[in-house]
């Protein structure tokens, strides 16, 4: 991956935008993207948009959603400890001993969610999750006043866990579901940025996918594609937990770095996966297949179905222990999602068509 590349890969990870709050890394996208696309736009949901060749045919609506898992404040008590709810589904598991940070009214504020130590607990408490309403925040004030000069209720908060390269092209952090996409989006613009295209490609960065799939809802009724592709994140078979022919006939087969996954069923429109297929073979792109029998639980499930109908297609980049502090993905499996991506919008004619029959 290159430099310039990797730095906004990073940037976009270590900025803090759970749903709903997602103007930080929005910015950052935007930026990014005007170095290129013909014309950057936003809306009042929140969804970034990149647009090159805007008068061309088809039109092709590329999605990756922006916005991050987190927590929102809930309420402060007497003694300044903070009580959160989640936004978007995290593991109770995993949050006793988080540190987290909070975007205040005037920064980030450290914190961390407090445990008993493990020598006052009994053998019950040890082998019992904890429910949500018993946790909370500690960001090491006296008193409630004192927390209300730092956080507000309704203040979003994530892991305080940034980017990270580890061996190899293994990169780790919070938040690759689903800033990959999001950064594939902004990548697979740039790769076209020069091209002479017949389609006209909108970009867009959405919001309020773990909540609900709402900004892309909003943006595809806005852009009104003739063709959208969802760029998301995907589970992995490939670690030991999921390493056993019983769980990977329930999972299917994916493994990091062997390239996009391009999803087959009924969220997808089937000529957009043979070409999707194609594509990566002509161009020698390793690429992997997921059935998906239902509804995929992305963005393309709300993108298929605006207005009269959009052909649809789904490309996920593999992830290992997704909606986890520590999400582990290949950087080369971004390339390549990028370059199949470009190749396939290179392919396109204004005479395409996608009826499937």
């Amino acid at each position: 991956m290159e430099g310039k590349s990797l730095k906004f890969l990073r940037g976009l990870i270590d900025a803090i935008s759970p749903s709903g709050c997602e103007e930080e890394a929005a910015k950052l996208w935007k930026d990014y993207v005007a170095n290129f696309a013909d014309k950057v736009e936003g809306d009042v949901h929140g969804n970034s948009i990149g647009i090159i060749n805007p008068k061309g045919k088809p039109r092709v609506m590329l999605a990756g959603h922006i916005d991050e898992i987190g927590y929102m404040i809930k309420y402060i008590d007497k003694d300044g400890f903070l009580y959160f709810s989640t936004i978007g589904g995290i593991d109770t598991h995993i949050m006793p001993g988080e540190r987290i940070w909070i975007k205040g009214k005037h920064g980030t504020v450290a914190g961390i969610i407090g445990r008993d130590p493990i020598h006052q607990l009994t053998k019950e408490a040890r082998e019992k999750v904890e429910k949500i309403e018993d946790l909370f925040i500690d960001i090491g004030v006296k008193e409630k006043k004192e927390a209300e000069k730092l956080v507000s209720v309704g203040d979003p908060a994530v892991p305080a866990v940034s980017f990270e390269e580890l061996k190899g092209d293994r990169v780790v952090g919070r938040a690759f579901d689903d800033k990959s996409g999001a950064f594939v989006v902004a990548e697979t613009l740039r790769l076209l940025s020069k091209s002479n295209l017949e389609a006209a490609v909108y970009g867009v960065a959405t919001v309020q996918e773990e909540v609900g799939l709402r900004g892309a809802k909003t943006s595809a009724f806005r852009v009104s594609p003739d063709i959208g592709i969802a760029t998301d994140v995907t589970f992995t078979s490939d670690y030991p937990a999921l390493k056993s022919e019983t769980k990977r006939t329930k999972f299917g087969d994916i493994k990091i770095g062997k390239g996009p996954v391009i999803a087959r069923g009924p969220n997808i429109n089937p000529k957009v996966f043979d070409m999707l297929v194609e594509t990566a073979k002509k161009e020698k792109i390793p690429y992997q297949v997921e059935a998906i029998s239902k509804a995929t639980g992305t963005d393309a499930n709300v993108i298929q179905l605006t207005k009269e109908g959009v052909a649809t297609g789904l490309v996920s980049i593999p992830n290992r222990y997704m909606h986890t502090p520590v999400e582990l993905v290949s950087t080369e499996d971004f390339v390549n999602v990028s370059k199949l991506l470009a190749a396939f919008i290179r392919r396109l004619e204004k005479k395409t068509n996608f009826i499937p029959f």
